[in-house]
């Protein structure tokens, strides 16, 4: 199996079947990430894939083939999130509850049923947190990357990673008890 970095490489001389594998190998990840980024908005979540993907091919020839490739493709998905968050037309009008979309595969409902409300309220807690705080929790627990990658992909040095990994968990535990409390 050939690396990222060598089908990067293909894609830069023009091998679109290169392009397909990168594609597929990181079509779902992306898609997972870009998901709880945006806070649960499937549709939003897909057409920032299909741009990432595009801005790849528009960019392939900016990649250094000695790098990872991993973070630079994150780092462009974290762009495009970032940059629909901060459009004055989406900011204070979110609400990720009205398109959460929630697969229900387990046959006992009373379980399906409080796993279902344990991932919505786990992803209305995300979407609470600051944005900067939301990507490397998103970064580190769901998409399980090293820290020193997603210094990377966001361009801050680790101990800025490790604080706002620390702060954004402290701020997720406690918008969940209180959510817990509540109910």
């Amino acid at each position: 199996m050939r690396s990222d970095e060598m089908l990067a490489q293909g894609v830069q001389q023009g091998n679109q079947a290169d392009m397909t594998e990168l594609v597929n190998r990181y079509y779902d990840s992306l898609l997972n990430f870009l998901y709880r980024m945006c806070g649960g908005r499937q549709t939003l979540a897909e057409d920032m894939v299909q741009e990432t993907f595009l801005r790849v091919l528009r960019k392939i020839a900016l990649y250094d083939v000695q790098r990872p490739f991993k973070p630079w493709l994150y780092t462009i998905a974290t762009n495009i999130a970032r940059n629909y968050h901060q459009q004055a037309d989406t900011r204070y009008t979110e609400n990720p509850s009205e398109e959460a979309d929630y697969e229900d595969e387990n046959p006992q409902p009373e379980f399906s049923l409080m796993q279902a409300e344990t991932a919505e309220n786990v992803a209305r807690a995300l979407a609470q947190l600051p944005e900067h705080q939301r990507e490397v929790v998103v970064l580190f627990y769901y998409e399980e990357m090293a820290q020193k990658d997603i210094a990377t992909v966001l361009d801050i040095p680790v101990g800025t990673v490790k604080s706002r990994l620390s702060l954004g968990l402290k701020r997720l535990r406690a918008t969940i008890e209180a959510t817990d409390r509540l109910l």
